[in-house]
């Protein structure tokens, strides 16, 4: 009996294992998408609206993809000793907004800065257009 029990939970842990190996390799080829805004201590109000418009669209219209990790926003302060580093990887010294691809463990960056100054504030459902339509890009 002990014997039977033993063997059931070495082979559940078997194809559990085997599952669990499947799923991080399908997760790891299917591609990420990270939107970065960078800004200083004082911000204008465009790069405030630039900011604000990016983080919303990510928590709004991609809500199921940023629930898995799949569309990550990430506001880097570049005043402070973690935001310089990020600001020196990606050599910005001011307010700039980054859409960049990861998949298969490689980067793909997108600099979409002056699309971010052009619309965020003087034409925001150009920009929010923008930003969704990259971002599905990039998912795919």
């Amino acid at each position: 009996m002990k014997r039977l029990f033993f063997m059931t939970i070495v082979a559940l842990l078997c194809f559990s294992g085997v599952t669990f190996a499947q799923q991080a390799k399908k997760a790891h080829s299917e591609a990420i998408v990270e939107v970065l805004y960078f800004h200083g201590k004082q911000r204008c109000v465009t790069c405030i609206a630039i900011g604000d418009n990016s983080k919303d669209v990510v928590n709004k219209d991609f809500a199921p993809q940023a629930k898995v990790g799949r569309v990550i926003f990430k506001e880097i302060d570049i005043s402070t000793e973690d935001g310089e580093k990020m600001a020196d990887k990606y050599r910005v010294s001011g307010s700039a907004l980054y859409v960049n691809q990861w998949k298969n463990g490689k980067e793909q960056r997108n600099d979409m800065t002056m699309f971010g100054f052009e619309n965020a504030r003087n034409d925001t459902p150009a920009f929010r257009k923008g930003l969704k339509d990259k971002i599905n890009q990039l998912l795919k």
